[in-house]
């Protein structure tokens, strides 16, 4: 007999007992992707997505397709219209698959939340699992929240923009571990079966020792900033920069945290999560902004205690040269990522990754869902805060000029957000950073 969801009239602490403990293991495949059988469970998933945004609307779609009753329930932004996009867009895509979306999306009007406040009001609705895709700036709080209220969560990269952030958000993943809840990142490459393959071969030894690591990220403007004039009249401070939050370093943590932390990240990886124990970048802005405070571009260079050195170089400026590549040195060969369509390896061992690409961003929620059945819930929490923090270093060397160590970084004490954040504060733009000037905090 087939199982169905729990009736609404039943304890709600009962279903969610349910979701931690998890279902039968049997009933979860190991391969992809990982959707369950619905013969399998008899309770749904409900899912909350917090940023409405691009981003948030393909979580909530990978979410809800990563198990066959995961339903999305309650939705939160800062700003109206994009719920009413979002969902728009939502209804669209699961149409596309051949879902009806009314079996999918039950979002009622009094599960819309609206404001800086949505986010609590989400999370004291009766979801499940709630996915963060709000600025980075928002995430160390919203991640430490969701798990004191015992939910599991999807988050995107970077999971803080400053040092502080990243030491609460460590502090987090020791209590998402104490109550065995799932903490899944958004560093998506993790999650690629063409990747993953790639840094087995080259951790088994096909270059031989490593040597060094050179990657690139160049791309033209994520979220161009616009000029003061565009400002409409009466908008706060607060809500004309989370309009225009790629633009202002305490939301996004600058484009080497943000977009460029994607090869941050591969890098850590390659070194096996291994922190480095220095860091000397550059990095500055040639194209004018008025208004926000980041860079255009960085080279950093992080030195580990055996000597290896790996470089990230990213640009966000249009009309020029973009690439986004991995250049990886060992004793024996290279292995190169993004020149061509497939991962190769040249040397003692000439190898080529040959296969069908899977969707990683899928996989993610595959993965996390998955994990939620058979009550043996992931956590990337560690990771995925050592690889941000990582971008961090490379960031305030850049800013500073001065060599940063792993300590001074993990130390430091500069916090970028503001104290009581309303939708009416007066925030003045901290000076864009100048390396020799700006001090080491």
């Amino acid at each position: 007999m087939e199982n169905t969801p729990q009736s609404p009239d039943q304890p709600s602490s009962t279903r969610r007992d349910f979701i931690k403990a998890g279902a039968a293991a049997s009933a979860v495949t190991a391969g992809f992707p990982a959707i369950l059988s619905s013969a399998s469970i008899d309770n749904a998933i409900n899912v909350g997505l917090v940023g409405c945004g691009g981003r948030g609307t393909g979580a909530a779609s990978q979410a809800m397709n990563a198990d066959d009753f995961a339903h999305l329930t309650a939705m939160a932004d800062v700003f109206p219209e994009q719920i009413e996009k979002s969902l728009e867009a939502l209804h669209e895509r699961q149409g596309q698959i051949g879902e009806t979306a009314e079996a999918k999306i039950k979002v009622e009007d009094d599960k819309k939340f609206i404001g800086l406040d949505a986010f609590d009001r989400l999370i004291d609705a009766d979801v499940d699992v709630v996915i963060l895709t709000t600025p980075p700036g928002f995430r160390p709080q919203h991640i430490r929240r969701v798990i004191e209220k015992n939910k599991h969560t999807f988050c995107e990269k970077p999971v803080a923009t400053d040092a502080p952030g990243c030491r609460s958000v460590f502090e987090t993943t020791k209590m998402a571990e104490e109550k065995g809840l799932a903490l899944v990142s958004g560093f998506c490459w993790r999650y690629s079966n063409y990747i993953v393959e790639t840094f087995d071969k080259v951790h088994s030894g096909a270059i031989g020792d490593l040597v060094s690591y050179y990657a690139t990220y160049y791309t033209s403007p994520v979220k161009p900033m616009p000029p003061a004039s565009e400002r409409p009249a009466g908008m706060s401070d607060a809500e004309w920069q989370i309009a225009n939050w790629y633009n202002f370093v305490w939301l996004c943590g600058d484009s080497l945290v943000e977009q460029a932390i994607h090869s941050v990240d591969k890098l850590a990886w390659a070194k096996k999560d291994v922190m480095p124990m220095s860091c000397v970048s550059v990095g500055g802005r040639v194209i004018p902004a008025e208004g926000g405070n980041i860079y255009d571009h960085f080279s950093a260079q992080w030195l580990w205690e055996d000597g290896f050195r790996g470089c990230v170089a990213n640009r966000q400026i249009a009309g020029c040269h973009n690439e986004n590549a991995d250049y990886i040195m060992g004793t024996e060969g290279t292995c190169t990522i993004g020149k061509g369509p497939f991962p190769r390896i040249q040397g003692k061992e000439n190898w080529m990754w040959r296969g069908e690409k899977y969707d990683m961003y899928q996989k993610e929620h595959d993965e996390l869902f998955a994990s939620i059945r058979r009550g043996k819930p992931i956590n990337n929490g560690h990771r995925m805060t050592t690889s941000t923090l990582m971008g961090i270093m490379g960031r305030m060397a850049a800013y500073t000029g001065v060599e940063v160590t792993w300590d001074q970084t993990l130390n430091s004490q500069e916090s970028l957000f503001p104290e009581n954040l309303t939708w009416d504060s007066s925030l003045e733009v901290r000076p864009r950073a100048q390396p020799g000037v700006t001090k080491l905090i």
